[in-house]
C-alpha cells in the first residue's frame, strides 16, 4: 500500500502568511494523536554552520514549536555535534553557532538541547539485527525523548547525492561514536604536522588508543589502530585539530548504514514521529559547509509524512521534475532529468531508500495529496 505524503506549493490562495501552510501539514499529520499532554518532543533540526545561510529559517521552525505546545506538549530544539572539527562540533559552540543562526529562544519559543551532550559521546546502544549493523550509538536526549518531529531542509549531498529526512535521523541523530561508524572502517588519523605531541588526545580516550610514536625526530603521538574503539572523542578534544577521520567508506555502504541508523533512531518511536521536508533552496552540498551555493531549481514546498521513506522519495522526485536554474551546478538540466544524478553522478542514491524500505522503514511507493492552503 502507497503512504501519504501530504504536500504544500507557496502559492498563496489569499493574503495570509506562508507560515500557515505549516499548521495545515501539522494538521494533516494528526498530531494531536500522536502525543500526549506533557510529552517531551524533540523538534529535530540541522542549525547550519557557520557562514551557511541556506539552512531553514527559524520562522518556520518556531510555527512548529507554537503548535506544538497548543497542544500542550513541551518541545525542545534539537541536534548532534559533529564529527569534523567546526563550529558544531561541541555542545557550546553548537549552541553559540545555533543562537547566532536565530535559533535562540526569544525566536523560537524552545530551549535548545544538544542530544548527545557536551563532547558528542552522550548516547544509548540500541540493539537490532540488521543486514549490516548490529548495534547503534544513538543520541540519548533523542532516544529518551516521549516524541520526535523531523524538519529537514532537502538538499543535494556529497556523500549520499541528496541529504533528505533518512540522512536527518539516520545521521543527524548518532552520537559521535555512531557518526564515526558509518563514515569510516578505520581508526581516525594524527597529522605528523599538526601534532605538538600535547597528550590532551591520550587523557580523554577511554582506552588508552593515542600514544607517543617511537623512533621520529619531532614529538608527536599515534593512534593504535588494535585498541582504538572508533568513539571519535579525540577528533572533538585536539586544541590543534590535529586528528582526522579517515573517510574510507564506500558510498553504497554508507547509505546502507545511514538508512538502518535511522531505523534503530525510530524503533523506539512507533506512531510517534513525523517528518517535514522543506524543498527550498536546494542548495548542492550539506548546510554543513560553512558557506553554500546557488541553488539547484525553484522552490517547490513543503512535505509531510509519517513515512521518511516515501517522503525522501517523493522529494527527490519533485526535484527532478523541474527544470534547473540557469546558473546553478545542474544548469541545462531538463524537467524529467536527475538533477542528483548529474550533480554527483558517481553516487547510486537510490541505496539508500531501496535498503531502508528493505528493512522496513518506509514505502518508496506513495500518494501525493496536495492541500489547500
Amino acid at each position: 500500500m502507497a503512504s501519504r505524503v501530504y504536500f504544500v506549493d507557496l502559492h498563496l490562495k489569499k493574503k495570509a502568511s506562508l507560515l500557515e501552510k505549516v499548521d495545515v501539514l501539522l494538521e494533516a499529520l494528526g498530531l494531536s494523536g500522536r502525543f500526549r499532554k506533557g510529552a517531551l518532543v524533540a523538534v529535530k533540526l540541522h542549525f547550519g554552520e557557520a557562514g551557511n545561510l541556506a539552512h531553514l529559517r527559524p520562522q518556520w521552525v518556531r510555527r512548529v514549536v507554537e503548535y506544538l505546545k497548543r497542544l500542550k506538549t513541551k518541545p525542545f530544539l534539537t541536534d548532534t555535534n559533529t564529527l569534523y572539527r567546526g563550529s558544531r562540533s561541541d555542545a557550546i559552540t553548537h549552541l553559540e553557532t545555533a543562537v547566532r543562526n536565530g535559533f535562540d529562544f526569544a525566536v523560537v519559543g524552545a530551549p535548545i538541547v544538544i542530544a548527545d551532550g557536551l563532547r558528542g559521546n552522550t548516547y544509548e546502544e540500541v540493539e537490532i539485527d540488521l543486514p549490516v549493523l548490529k548495534k547503534f550509538y544513538v543520541a540519548k536526549e533523542i532516544a529518551r525523548a516521549d516524541g520526535l518531529v523531523v524538519l529537514t531542509h532537502f538538499k543535494g549531498h556529497e556523500l549520499s547525492a541528496f541529504g533528505g529526512a533518512i540522512k536527518n535521523v539516520g545521521m543527524g541523530c548518532a552520537a559521535r561514536k555512531g557518526k564515526l561508524e558509518q563514515h569510516s572502517t578505520v581508526a581516525p588519523k594524527i597529522d605528523k604536522k599538526r601534532c605538538v605531541a600535547c597528550g590532551t588526545c591520550a587523557e580523554f580516550c577511554p582506552v588508552g588508543a593515542p600514544e607517543p610514536a617511537e623512533g621520529v625526530k619531532k614529538p608527536r603521538y599515534r593512534i593504535n589502530e588494535k585498541r582504538c574503539i572508533g568513539c571519535g572523542e579525540c577528533i572533538a578534544v585536539c586544541p590543534e585539530e590535529a586528528i582526522k577521520v579517515q573517510w574510507n567508506e564506500r558510498a553504497e555502504l554508507f547509505m546502507r548504514k545511514m538508512a538502518e541508523y535511522a531505523a534503530a533512531v525510530l524503533s523506539g518511536k512507533k506512531g510517534r514521529a513525523v517528518f517535514l521536508n522543506f524543498v527550498l533552496q536546494v542548495s548542492p552540498a550539506c548546510d554543513c559547509y560553512p558557506f553554500n551555493d546557488y541553488p539547484l531549481v525553484r522552490d517547490v514546498g513543503i512535505l509531510a509524512s509519517e513515512d521518511p521513506v516515501a517522503l525522501d522519495q517523493a522529494s527527490v522526485d519533485l526535484v527532478n521534475a523541474e527544470g534547473a536554474l540557469s546558473g546553478s551546478r545542474v544548469e541545462g538540466a531538463g524537467p524529467g532529468e536527475d538533477k542528483f544524478r548529474r550533480l554527483y553522478p558517481e553516487i547510486p542514491w537510490e541505496v539508500t531508500l531501496e535498503h531502508a524500505e528493505a528493512i522496513g522503514l518506509g514505502n518508496r511507493k506513495y500518494e501525493l495529496i496536495k492541500l489547500e492552503a
